[in-house]
């Protein structure tokens, strides 16, 4: 498989769009770090981020979508899911909500949690909305490497793996999100930019 570097123009979107709709892998920028994107309900494209990762069958995907309906289609959401959506969203943020029928249990590894994140960048939000699909993006590397803030890091890292990669430039934030599990309560399973204490204090205002 030849892979390549492609910007984001018009032309290269629309394509990557159509290749995320054929079940075919496309990596891409978010504000955290880049993702290796595939339709996130279609269990085959999905089996294939694993296959190009290297990652564990254990380990969920988790969605990343454009809008707060497409949340809605995907998760159940309590009143304080709403209200951390409403305050960092979109942002460097995962939420691990109670999923819908509509995510296969492939994804969430038989959990019955799904992992929500809203994207704030641009290239990322677009594709998702040319695609129509929720898509499911951990970070575009060989599991247990350093997670790329680049396309010529994914290009390093992937290549071979994933044809086509949208150059966003260099990620601003540079870390993965943080991860709240919203399932049974609050939990914290990965802290990033957004510090707990933002979190409380969104919480109690």
């Amino acid at each position: 498989m030849t892979t390549e570097i492609f910007l984001p123009t018009t032309e290269n979107m629309l394509r990557a769009g159509e290749m995320i709709r054929r079940g075919e892998l496309v990596a891409f920028p978010t504000e955290t770090v880049y993702g290796l994107g595939a339709d996130g309900l279609n269990v085959e494209a999905c089996r294939k981020i694993y296959i190009a990762k290297g990652r564990p069958q254990n380990k969920p995907l988790t969605l990343h979508v454009a809008d707060f309906t497409q949340i809605a289609e995907l998760a159940e959401i309590s009143s304080v899911a709403e209200k951390l959506i409403k305050k960092f969203c979109p942002g460097p943020l995962t939420l691990i909500l109670p999923k819908k029928d509509i995510v296969p249990d492939f994804v969430t590894c038989g959990s019955k949690g799904v992992g929500i994140r809203f994207p704030d960048n641009k290239i990322a939000q677009d594709l998702i909305k040319i695609s129509g699909r929720a898509i499911a993006a951990p970070s575009a590397n060989i599991s247990g490497e350093a997670a790329p803030i680049t396309a010529r890091e994914v290009f390093d890292n992937l290549s071979g793996r994933v044809r086509m990669i949208l150059d966003g430039g260099e990620c601003l934030v540079g870390i993965s999100s943080t991860v709240l599990d919203l399932t049974d309560g609050i939990k914290v399973l990965r802290q990033g930019t957004i510090s707990i204490s933002d979190i409380n204090k969104s919480l109690c205002d």
